[in-house]
C-alpha cells in the first residue's frame, strides 16, 4: 500500500511485505529491543503464574478431555485439575460409539474421577443412549460411590430402553449405595428406572431431611403407596414429577393433609403407550383440597394421548397452570379447556387439525383470566379471531409464538397486515413464527 507524505509517494513496508517475511522482521525486531525481550520474561506473562481462582474458572468451561490435556502443561495446571471445587458438578457421558453420537467420557477419566474426586462430588448426572451396556457402566460407577456426599442425581436417558433393560437388582444396588451415603440429596431425576418402593423407603429414611425434588417419570415397580411414602416423610419437598398412573385421589388428599408439605410444582405426564388406553378419573373434590392447601402450587401436564382417548379430561374443573399437548387434540377437548382450567397460564398446542380454533381461542381467551404464554404449531385460526383472542388477552400475554401457517387469512386482516394489529394490542413489536419456538 502506497501513501503520500509531503507531496512524495512512501510504501508501507510491513503490509507490501509477504505474511513470512513480515514475521521475520518482527521477530527480528523483538530479539533487538532489550525491553520487549524482558518483557517476555516478565511474571506477569507467565501463564504458569495464573491465580488459582482464574484458572477454575478457565477449567470450568473446558470439556473434561480438553481439561484433562490442560492439566499437563505445568504443575500447578494439573493442581488446578484437582482441586475440589472443580469436581463439585460432573455429567458422566456413557455410550457405545457404534450406536450414539455422544461424546463418551473417557475410562481412564472415570477411574481417576472416582478414585481422587468421589468424595467432592455433589451434583452428578448421567448420560446414557439406548445400550443395556452404557446403563450398566452407570449403575457400576453409581456403586463405586461410597464416600460421596452426593445434593443432587440425575439418570438420563437419550433413547429407551436403556436403564430398564438392566437388571432390576443391580440398578436398585447400585442406586441404594448412593441413598445410604449421600443423606443430603435434595434433588433426584430417575426417569425411565427400575425403581421401587423398597428403594424409594431407603431413599426416605436416609434423605427425609432434605429432598425437595424428585422427578420419576415412567417408573413401572413404583406404586402409589411408594409416593405416600415420600410425601408422608419428606417434610420439605417442594417438587414432584409423577406419570399420571402414580395419581390418585388418595396421593392429592394426602399431600392436602400434610400440614409441612406445600408443593410448589407438581408435574404429571399423560402419556399413552398404546393406543385406547384406559385413564382413571381425578375428582374435582381432591383437586379443590391441594388448592386450598397449597393455593400457589403449580400444576403443569404434559399430554401425549391419542384423541380418543382424552375421555376422563376436562369435565370439571382443574386447576392445571401450564398444560402441554404434544400430540393433535380435537376442538371439543380445547372447548374444555376453555371452561374448565380457570388458573391456565402458558398452553401450547402441537398439533388440532384442519378445523379452525377460533371459538376455542375466544373461550379460553375470556375463562382463563391469568393466561400470559400461548403457542399453537399445526392448527388453523382466521385472522380476525386472533385479533380478538390478543384484544382480549391484552399485555399480559408475555410469549405469543404462533406459526406463520396457522394464521388464514379473511375479510378483515391479511398476513401482511396482522402482525401491524397484534403488535398494536400487544404494545410491542410482534411477528408470527416460521418454526416452533418451545
Amino acid at each position: 500500500m502506497k501513501r503520500m507524505k509531503g507531496g512524495e509517494e512512501v510504501s508501507n513496508d510491513s503490509s507490501s511485505r509477504s505474511p513470512p517475511e513480515a514475521r521475520k522482521k518482527v521477530r527480528k525486531q523483538v530479539s533487538e529491543d532489550p525491553h520487549a525481550v524482558e518483557a517476555t520474561k516478565s511474571p506477569d506473562h507467565d501463564w504458569a503464574l495464573l491465580p488459582q481462582e482464574l484458572l477454575l474458572h478457565i477449567f470450568q468451561y473446558l470439556p473434561l478431555l480438553d481439561r484433562a490435556y490442560a492439566s499437563q502443561v505445568c504443575r500447578r495446571w494439573n493442581q488446578a485439575f484437582h482441586m475440589p471445587e472443580l469436581w463439585r458438578c460432573f455429567e458422566f457421558e456413557l455410550n457405545q460409539p457404534a450406536s450414539s453420537y455422544l461424546k463418551a467420557t473417557h475410562p481412564d477419566l472415570i477411574k481417576q474421577i472416582i478414585k481422587r474426586h468421589s468424595n467432592h462430588l455433589q451434583y452428578v448426572s448421567f448420560k446414557v443412549d439406548s445400550s443395556t451396556e452404557s446403563a450398566e457402566a452407570a449403575c457400576d460407577i453409581l456403586s463405586q460411590l461410597v464416600n460421596c456426599s452426593l445434593k443432587t442425581l440425575g439418570l438420563i436417558s437419550t433413547a429407551r430402553p436403556s436403564f430398564m433393560e438392566v437388571p432390576k437388582s443391580h440398578f436398585i444396588s447400585a442406586l441404594t449405595v448412593v441413598f445410604v451415603n449421600s443423606k443430603s440429596l435434595s434433588s433426584l431425576k430417575i426417569d425411565d428406572t427400575p425403581v421401587d418402593d423398597p428403594s424409594l423407603k431407603v431413599l426416605v429414611a436416609n434423605n427425609s431431611d432434605t429432598l425437595k425434588l424428585l422427578k420419576m417419570s415412567s417408573c413401572p415397580h413404583v406404586s402409589p403407596a411408594g409416593i405416600l411414602c415420600v410425601a408422608d416423610q419428606c417434610h420439605g419437598l417442594r417438587e414432584l414429577a409423577l406419570n399420571y398412573h402414580l395419581l390418585s385421589d388418595e396421593l392429592l388428599l394426602a399431600l392436602s393433609s400434610e400440614k409441612h408439605v406445600h408443593l410448589e410444582h407438581l408435574r404429571i405426564d399423560v402419556v399413552s403407550e398404546n393406543p385406547g388406553q384406559h385413564f382413571h378419573t381425578i375428582k374435582k373434590s381432591s383437586w379443590d383440597a391441594m388448592v386450598r392447601h397449597s393455593p400457589k402450587f403449580n400444576l403443569v401436564m404434559y399430554f401425549f394421548l391419542y384423541e380418543e382417548e382424552f375421555g376422563p379430561f376436562f369435565n370439571e374443573e382443574i386447576p392445571v397452570t401450564h398444560l402441554y399437548f404434544g400430540r393433535s387434540v380435537s376442538k371439543e377437548v380445547l372447548g374444555r379447556v376453555g371452561l374448565h382450567c380457570p388458573r391456565l397460564v402458558e398452553l401450547v398446542v402441537c398439533a388440532n387439525g384442519l378445523r379452525p380454533l377460533d371459538e376455542e381461542l375466544i373461550r379460553i381467551a375470556k375463562h382463563c383470566t391469568q393466561l400470559s404464554a400461548i403457542g399453537l404449531g399445526e392448527c388453523e385460526v382466521s385472522c380476525s379471531a386472533f385479533v380478538e383472542f390478543v384484544k382480549m388477552c391484552g399485555r399480559r400475554l408475555s410469549q405469543l409464538s404462533i406459526m406463520e401457517e396457522v394464521l388464514i387469512p379473511d375479510h378483515k386482516y391479511s398476513l401482511d397486515e396482522i402482525h401491524w394489529e397484534v403488535s398494536k394490542h400487544l404494545g410491542r413489536v410482534w411477528f408470527p413464527d416460521m418454526m416452533p419456538t418451545w
